[in-house]
């Protein structure tokens, strides 16, 4: 066996409830909802320092098989891209990529949650894998998709 973790991760089928979602497909339904509604602001839990590294659901697939083939040792592996952004600078590359206009408020009240998360893949990268997806060519191919998803339409 291989013991893998991985860090956070993203893709299409997400969950975008904003009652119980993860940060990314919240601020995706967010901007999305503000943009067809015209909404002057969205609002973003917390401070916006708090730093947080993601990994496409398509590259954690790819790291997996590329165990699977490459790797036998007993040490647990880390799958991430050793990259981490701050979700404020996050936030805005959504607000980029949907399109929005309008301002974030950062509602400071709420939590930051532990403020950096971010794995040492470097064991993963001696063996030669990286991953392929850029955070922003992953979130806008996400957006595309989430466009299609019923809970888009406005």
């Amino acid at each position: 066996y291989i013991s893998a973790m991985p860090t956070n991760l993203y893709g299409p089928n997400d969950n975008y409830d904003l009652n119980n979602s993860h940060v990314m497909p919240a601020l995706i339904r967010k901007f999305h909802t503000a943009k067809a509604e015209g909404a002057p602001f969205v609002e973003v839990w917390g401070s916006g320092s708090p730093m947080r590294e993601f990994l496409h659901v398509d590259d954690l697939a790819d790291a997996c098989f590329f165990l699977l083939q490459n790797y036998h040792d007993e040490l647990f592996v880390n799958i991430g891209t050793g990259e981490d952004l701050t979700i404020k600078a996050l936030a805005e590359m959504i607000k980029e990529i949907v399109g929005y206009q309008g301002e974030l408020k950062w509602d400071s009240s709420k939590p930051d949650g532990t403020p950096r998360k971010l794995m040492d893949v470097g064991r993963l990268h001696s063996l030669g894998w990286k991953h392929k997806i850029g955070l922003r060519d992953g979130i806008t191919q996400v957006y595309e998709a989430y466009k299609k998803y019923e809970g888009a339409k406005v």
